[in-house]
């Protein structure tokens, strides 16, 4: 990522506690889990959950969890849902900053490469409103527990924009 945008994201992922890296790293999947599970956001839930208490040891438990749920659903997911289902295998099981960091960086990352890949001319608006997205949620969830349901609003308005542009092209191909 070469942008002042970008650049400024990756700041903003540095500088960054372990919860709003947590739920960095979370939002980039529940926006991008329309591609692996059409139906799945409910199974998040109790991750955000353990992300708004800070809960360490419920959100690795929460994780495992929505693992296994989702398990059955790469089976029938869209070619392009593997970098999602790599999200939520890659996500930490431990609470601590390093791990955390490095999972947002690459949810980022994938997250800005799958909505590239569905914007018709490549990096537009699709992609522009994701890096939006992912920088308003780091930048909400800063403020701790009162900017993590900002976070998640982005998040869910972020999962209907990927759904609607998904069922657009299979109505149109």
């Amino acid at each position: 990522m070469t942008s002042v945008t970008s650049t400024s994201l990756q700041e903003l992922i540095d500088r960054a506690d372990a919860r709003a890296l947590a739920a960095a790293g979370l939002a980039c999947l529940d926006r991008c889990l329309p591609l692996l599970a059409p139906d799945g956001a409910d199974v998040l839930r109790p991750v955000w959950a353990a992300v708004a208490r800070g809960d360490g040891a419920a959100w690795g438990e929460a994780v495992a969890k929505a693992r296994v749920e989702l398990a059955d659903a790469a089976a029938g997911a869209r070619e392009d849902a593997a970098p999602v289902r790599a999200m939520l295998d890659g996500a930490p099981a431990d609470w601590t900053e390093v791990p955390l960091r490095d999972w947002t960086r690459s949810c980022s990352e994938a997250a800005l490469a799958l909505h590239a890949g569905l914007d018709a001319n490549g990096a537009g608006p699709l992609h522009a409103g994701e890096l939006q997205r992912q920088r308003a949620v780091l930048e909400s969830a800063a403020h701790g527990p009162t900017g993590l349901r900002r976070a998640r609003d982005l998040s869910t308005e972020g999962g209907r924009v990927l759904r609607a542009v998904v069922s657009r092209r299979a109505r149109t191909t």
